[in-house]
C-alpha cells in the first residue's frame, strides 16, 4: 500500500464552534474551503473540519492530536489570554518533551509538545559513515 497523503477528519456536534476554535484561537492556517468544510494545515499533517457525515451527537475519540510548537510557554500565555482552559499546564516530560494538554469544543484531547535542541527527535541518530 502506498499512501499519497493524510489528515485528520473532525465531525463536531458545533460546526462553527468547532471551526472557530482552530482557526480562531489555535490559529490553524487554512490550507482549502469546500462547501460545508475546511482543512487546516497543521505542521506535516492535515486537519479536516466537517459540518457533513456526523451522527450530531456525542462523538468518541479515544486518541489525541499531537501539535508541535516553537515556544510552549508562549502558547500557553496566548491560549489562556484566550480563555482556553488548560487541562493540564507545560511541563517536561520523563521522556524528555515540553507537553501542555487542551482539549476542543467537543473534548478531543490536544497535547501540545515543545521539542528540546537536545532531544533524541531533533537528533540524527544514525551512525555516522566515514566516507
Amino acid at each position: 500500500m502506498e499512501i499519497l497523503s493524510s489528515r485528520t477528519i473532525l465531525r463536531p456536534r458545533d460546526y462553527a464552534t468547532t471551526l472557530s476554535f482552530y482557526r480562531d484561537i489555535l490559529g490553524l492556517a487554512t490550507a482549502r474551503e469546500y462547501p460545508g468544510g475546511t482543512v487546516f494545515f497543521a505542521g506535516q499533517g492535515l486537519i479536516e473540519v466537517a459540518a457533513h457525515g456526523g451522527t450530531g451527537e456525542s462523538t468518541s475519540f479515544d486518541g489525541a492530536l499531537w501539535l508541535q510548537v516553537r515556544d510552549l510557554t508562549a502558547v500557553q500565555t496566548e491560549l489562556v489570554l484566550a480563555g482556553v482552559k488548560i487541562d493540564r499546564e507545560a511541563r517536561q516530560e520523563p521522556w524528555g518533551l515540553f507537553e501542555m494538554w487542551i482539549a476542543d469544543p467537543d473534548g478531543i484531547p490536544i497535547v501540545l509538545v515543545q521539542v528540546p535542541e537536545d532531544h533524541p527527535i531533533r537528533r540524527d541518530t544514525r551512525p555516522k559513515s566515514e566516507n
